[in-house]
Formats: structure tokens, C-alpha cells, sequence
């Protein structure tokens, strides 16, 4: 492992990550997969335009590793910057294994609705639920 050591994580803290994540893994995105529009519409909380400028979009990048985690109603969730992002949409099959400890992504609104992406594959994005 290269650069600064992050935050450390307890084997079981990364046992129910991992296993958490690994359940959402798509098998076959193409087809497992919904934007919000095909989902109904994004009903969620809605980040205001001047915070999400100031600490979301391409330009505003971290990594999933070390912040906090839990999993509800069996999809894991992350907290950044105050707000708790919930996975809506499972994670491509050709994603790494650990893409969420290694990977640098991003959130975006697009379409009426928020989607995180990653920097890997920017033309992925995959539906999230935002709350505080």
C-alpha cells in the first residue's frame, strides 16, 4: 500500500464492508441497472446548489475507504461532508473487487437525479439516494 496510512479499519469493520459491497456487484449492468427517470423520478434530499458546487462534481473527487459506513435494508451506505449516500443501483461487474477502497469518485447531479461516479469509468453512473 502506497501513501499516507488512512483510517484503520477493524477485520470485522472490513468484513461486513466488503461483504456489503460485494452483494451489489452487478452481474450484468446493462441490464441491471435503472437512472432515475426509468426509477420514477429522484425523490430524495436535495444538496443546495451552492454547497454542491463548493464539495461535489468531477472536480471534487475522494474515496469511499474510511468514512463512515453503514448498511441499510441491506445497501451499504457512506457519509461525506454531512450527507449519507445510499446505493440504489449495483456497481459493474468490471469494476475492481475493491473499487470503493481504491478508487477516486465523484458525485453528480444529472438528469433530475444524483448519480456517483468513478473516476475509472466516468461514463458510469450509478444511481444514489441522498439524505442528512
Amino acid at each position: 500500500m502506497s501513501g499516507a496510512p488512512g483510517p484503520q479499519r477493524t477485520q470485522e469493520q472490513q468484513r461486513v464492508q466488503q461483504s456489503a459491497w460485494q452483494q451489489h456487484r452487478s452481474q450484468h449492468w446493462d441490464s441491471d441497472h435503472r437512472n432515475w427517470q426509468q426509477r420514477g423520478g429522484y425523490n430524495g434530499y436535495r444538496i443546495p446548489d451552492d454547497r454542491f458546487r463548493g464539495y461535489f462534481g468531477p472536480d471534487h473527487g475522494f474515496r469511499i475507504y474510511g468514512l463512515p459506513f453503514l448498511v441499510e435494508g441491506g445497501y451499504p451506505r457512506f457519509q461525506y461532508n454531512g450527507y449519507w449516500f445510499s446505493m440504489v443501483d449495483p456497481w459493474p461487474e468490471y469494476w475492481a473487487n475493491d473499487w470503493y477502497d481504491t478508487d477516486d469518485v465523484y458525485v453528480m447531479y444529472v438528469d433530475n437525479g444524483y448519480y456517483l461516479f468513478n473516476r475509472r469509468y466516468p461514463n458510469v453512473g450509478i444511481a444514489i439516494s441522498i439524505s442528512r
